[in-house]
């Protein structure tokens, strides 16, 4: 049996883990409703939230959304049974305020907490896992791969450097941390009233160090019109192997 393998067997007797899935954004970019659009007839936060129901590493999920869609949300969850989310809830005017908000409603039993959002339907149960894994040998995690292009800095006076690509990583979701930890580099974060763009930034902020491990392709961020087409050649790929 792996190490891997044996590392979850003692997990499951000595850790509890919360996924707060973040699906409160706007769309605006998407040009469409992401969240409920279809990929193979089923809406894109099913695909995310069924992998995470299936995942035997994951005990709780807490969907934060906005308001105008937690009924419908509530409803997909039921006709889905998607049995481990324990609440769909209003999420904040901004991404650190949500996950703020989801943190806050995990069980008291979560000593870690994940954090993925909605629009990433291709988590797999092993990235899951190893972030799980990460998450408890080093107290804070997250799944990044290389970057593919040149990336060029412009300054406001219009001064443009070269970044050093071999440097430079895509951070993705699910980012997992001790459930202590990111509960108080986010609650410091709406103390102060900085918004970051992912949830590592707020742990970094309060001296917190994030171990990045190898991350997949596939694990894409729905954002843009264009984003649907790879989605389903991602999917296309799947059904095939």
């Amino acid at each position: 049996m792996s190490k891997l393998s044996d590392f979850f067997k003692q997990f499951r007797r000595q850790h509890f883990c919360s996924v707060v899935v973040v699906a409160a954004g706007s769309s605006t970019r998407a040009g469409k409703d992401k969240l409920f659009a279809l990929l193979n007839g089923v809406p894109v936060i099913a695909h995310t939230l069924k992998t995470l129901e299936d995942s035997a590493c994951v005990d709780e999920i807490i969907l934060v959304t906005r308001e105008d869609k937690i009924a419908e949300l509530a409803e997909l969850c039921d006709k889905h049974d998607f049995r481990k989310v324990t609440k769909v809830i209003c999420g904040g005017n901004t991404r650190t305020a949500s996950a703020y908000i989801g943190v806050m409603e995990v069980s008291r039993k979560a000593d870690l907490i994940a954090i993925h959002d909605g629009a990433r339907p291709f988590v797999t149960h092993e990235l899951m896992e190893q972030a799980i894994h990460n998450a408890v040998l080093y107290n804070a995690a997250a799944p990044a791969i290389p970057a593919k292009d040149t990336i060029r800095r412009v300054e406001r006076d219009g001064t443009v450097s070269v970044l050093p690509r071999e440097e430079l990583r895509l951070v993705q979701t699910p980012q997992i941390f001790q459930a202590e930890l990111i509960k108080a580099a986010l609650s410091m974060a709406i103390q102060n009233n900085v918004q970051y763009t992912d949830d590592c930034a707020a742990v970094e902020a309060v001296g917190g160090r994030i171990k990045l491990f190898p991350g997949s392709e596939e694990n894409i961020k729905i954002t843009t019109p264009e984003d649907f087409a790879l989605a389903e050649a991602i999917l296309k790929s799947r059904r095939a192997e």
